[in-house]
Formats: structure tokens, sequence, C-alpha cells
């Protein structure tokens, strides 16, 4: 079991380390609401807070109540992962998906701590269509879950 959680909980310090550093530079470096072009037509940098949840659902400032929303479902979402953890029929790939969504939510959680919004900058978009913003731990998020249905669609009955 040792190895089990020490899988998941290094895949989520890594989430969590690199979607701080990205957010850190880029507080640190791009003006709020100042798009930086990386790829004219496609991609910006931006530096911009989002109270809601992922692509700007329930975004609006006089929603205080979204912070213990978003808290509460933080806490059970890792708790459920812990517990999933637990059993040995999980494999490497299951523990790396799970630690992907667990990074991700913890990451987007120290943002609502620390500012009761989560730093979004990742701005993808092609003329007049704009996907929402957003950043390292929803991308982690994205990917964990994706790893996580592939992986339990690909179980045998049985097992799932």
């Amino acid at each position: 079991m040792a190895r089990r959680y020490a899988l998941l909980g290094s895949v989520a310090a890594l989430v969590l380390f690199l979607d701080q550093l990205s957010k850190w530079a880029v507080m640190r470096l791009i003006p709020e609401h100042r798009p930086v072009t990386v790829i004219a037509g496609l991609f910006d940098l931006v530096n911009i807070r989002n109270r809601g949840a992922a692509f700007g659902f329930l975004n609006r400032s006089d929603m205080e109540w979204q912070f213990w929303l978003f808290l509460a479902a933080t806490i059970v979402a890792v708790g459920a992962i812990l517990l999933v953890a637990r059993s040995e029929e999980n494999g490497p790939c299951l523990l790396t998906g799970l630690g992907c969504i667990m990074g991700g939510a913890l990451g987007n959680l120290v943002d609502r701590v620390r500012f009761r919004a989560v730093v979004d900058f990742l701005d993808i978009y092609w003329k007049d269509w704009h996907w929402p913003a957003f950043n390292v731990a929803d991308a982690a998020i994205f990917v964990g879950v994706a790893l996580t249905c592939l992986v339990l669609w690909r179980k045998p009955p049985t097992q799932k």
C-alpha cells in the first residue's frame, strides 16, 4: 500500500509544484488582463482570476458561498481518491491518473485559499472562437480524468 500512495503522492506533488510555479511566474511577469501573444491567432498567455469553476462556470464576485462549495468538493475528491488508491487492484496507470486529478485539485485549492480565485493563464482561440482560459492544474485534472476513464474502460467487467 505504501508504494501505491508513494506513486499517487509523487504525481500529485509534481502537478502541484508545476501548477504553483507556473502561476507564480505568470503573476510576476504578466500584468492582469494584458495578453502576451505566443502564437498569433491561436495562443496567448494571460493573467486573470476565475472565482468560479472550470470554464468560468459560476465566475461571479458576488457569490461568497462558491469558496465553501469548492473547498468541500476538493476535500471530498481527495478523500475519495485516497480510498480508491487503497485497493491492490489499482495499477500505476490508474494511480497516475488519480494523482493528476488530486494534484490539480489541490493546486486550484491553494489559489482559492490565497486569492479567493484561481489564477488562469493559458488562452487558446481561433478567430472568434475562444476556449476559456485555464491553467496547469486544470490540464492535469483533464489528463487525469481521461487516463482514469481509459484504464477503467479497458478493465474486464469483473474488475470494474
